[in-house]
């Protein structure tokens, strides 16, 4: 998605649409696509080229800082006494941590797992209290922009088809300083306790 992480500032809508030259599903594909796109003209508009442009210009340094910041955070949240579990490709409890370790390689060697993490506490309760009592953090479905956002997954599923635990919390990593987002998570963590132990 070329709105998520390549234009990474919330303000464009756009995506791209890849083919392996060296597949003949691929070459199959490439045509099919290439016909739509010259009888529709199912093209980006030269303000979302640009805008996309722009956010590719710093990628490199926004994907670094938020792979950074969401392994700090992965590691608190790990070794808190109310998560549960943390899911996070870098943690060596991930079951896909020796793939991650091989595939997710910066500059230098550095591993880079991403971004994106998710937390599970005891229920959804205590999820939506950890939600509610972030500051820093912003409480918004989407990934891949310059703020900090954590979701409720449960909570937007169709109850039909609900997959999520009912105590996860999903994080996208944005920008903003790593001790400023720890110290929310610490908290709003906090504020939760107090509000399951007054409900007891």
């Amino acid at each position: 998605s070329g709105t998520k992480y390549l234009g990474r500032h919330s303000d464009v809508l756009l995506g791209s649409v890849s083919c392996s030259p060296l597949t003949e599903n691929g070459h199959w594909l490439a045509e099919r696509l290439n016909a739509v796109q010259t009888s529709v003209g199912a093209v980006a508009s030269p303000l979302e080229c640009w805008l996309t442009l722009r956010g590719l210009r710093t990628l490199h340094l926004r994907v670094e800082r938020q792979c950074q910041t969401a392994m700090k955070l992965a590691k608190y949240l790990n070794g808190h006494k109310d998560v549960v579990k943390c899911h996070y490709p870098g943690l060596k409890s991930h079951p896909q941590h020796a793939v991650a370790m091989r595939q997710m390689v910066g500059p230098g060697n550095d591993s880079m797992y991403g971004g994106m993490l998710s937390f599970e506490v005891e229920n959804e309760t205590w999820a939506m209290a950890v939600a509610g009592a972030v500051r820093v953090i912003r409480r918004a479905t989407s990934l891949g922009g310059t703020e900090t956002l954590i979701e409720h997954r449960a909570s937007i599923e169709p109850p039909e088809r609900r997959t999520s635990p009912s105590g996860l919390l999903r994080m996208s990593v944005g920008l903003e300083d790593a001790n400023d987002l720890q110290h929310d998570l610490e908290i709003a963590l906090e504020v939760a306790s107090q509000v399951m132990v007054s409900n007891k």
